[in-house]
């Protein structure tokens, strides 16, 4: 006969979700104004932001022993979990080893910290139904992939294209196949292309035969790319979201045939019984009632 785990303060304090929702919304608080320079704060905001990064860490220890590393580790939240608690450990080590900087640069690593915020999403598992959106949106990238990689080889034929077009006339936007490439890009998405065609036309001082021709290039490509290649994407994306709503809806109407078909069988397989007096009679009397 197994035996209860014991419960403990901190098991109840760490296993409890809303204990960890509001350590993260003051975690996030604090480094919100810790973006806030000369505040006069800032030295409390390090110690509390390094005393919630002890309490996660406390937390992944307790549900660690609480459920077992290899229960704990199965579930992909909590590998999430994990990485971000060590992504922000960094910071914490140069506060415990003072003399640690002067043998190892982790300066860099001290950006980390921010990610930590990122544990909100942790949070997104417990709303409804969530499982079947990502379940969707990764069938959904699934499908659209290999159109979206060929919305972005259509960019960036069209950035070269314009890049040997408009290199001399126009350096600051089509110097080179980067700069054309973000350009292109930004034409093909319809924000502002109308303002990347006036500032080139205005850098570049075309004549009017050649104002006409460029306009006119940007409104081939808009329509290309913003109207056709988006509008694919878009609806490719869009219909393999939805189509594993319409798979479900197809099982409950394939589910509810066979249950209308079991019920057919089944009262023909009654009034047969009936016929040849075979009969039950605590059946015989539900059927009576149900033909009342």
């Amino acid at each position: 006969m197994g035996t209860a785990k014991k419960t403990t303060f901190f098991s109840r304090l760490f296993l409890n979700d809303r204990n960890i929702l509001a350590l993260i919304s003051l975690n996030a608080v604090i480094i919100f104004f810790q973006g806030f320079p000369d505040t006069g704060y800032e030295q409390l905001f390090t110690y509390l932001d390094d005393l919630l990064t002890v309490l996660f860490l406390t937390e992944l220890l307790v549900k660690a022993r609480h459920y077992g590393l290899q229960e704990y580790l199965r579930s992909h939240w909590n590998r999430f979990d994990l990485t971000l608690i060590l992504l922000s450990l960094p910071s914490l080590l140069v506060h415990i080893i003072p003399d640690l900087t002067d043998y190892v640069n982790v300066s860099f690593l001290m950006v980390l910290r921010v990610l930590r915020v990122f544990k909100f999403f942790r949070f997104i598992q417990f709303f409804p139904q969530v499982e079947h959106i990502f379940r969707s949106i990764s069938e959904a990238l699934k499908a659209s992939f290999m159109v979206l990689v060929g919305f972005f080889v259509l960019v960036f034929i069209m950035a070269i294209i314009s890049t040997f077009f408009f290199q001399e006339a126009a350096p600051n936007m089509f110097g080179n196949p980067l700069k054309a490439y973000y350009v292109i890009f930004q034409v093909f998405t319809v924000e502002g292309w109308n303002g990347v065609t006036d500032a080139l036309v205005e850098e570049a001082q075309f004549s009017p035969v050649a104002e006409f021709f460029t306009k006119a290039y940007f409104i081939f490509m808009l329509i290309m790319g913003g109207v056709f290649g988006l509008s694919i994407v878009n609806s490719i994306f869009v219909d393999a979201m939805v189509s594993d709503h319409d798979e479900t809806e197809q099982q409950f109407e394939d589910v509810e045939q066979e249950l209308k078909k079991m019920h057919s069988k089944m009262d023909r397989l009654l009034a047969l019984l009936e016929a040849k007096g075979v009969l039950p009679e605590e059946l015989e009397d539900t059927d009576e009632e149900q033909k009342d």
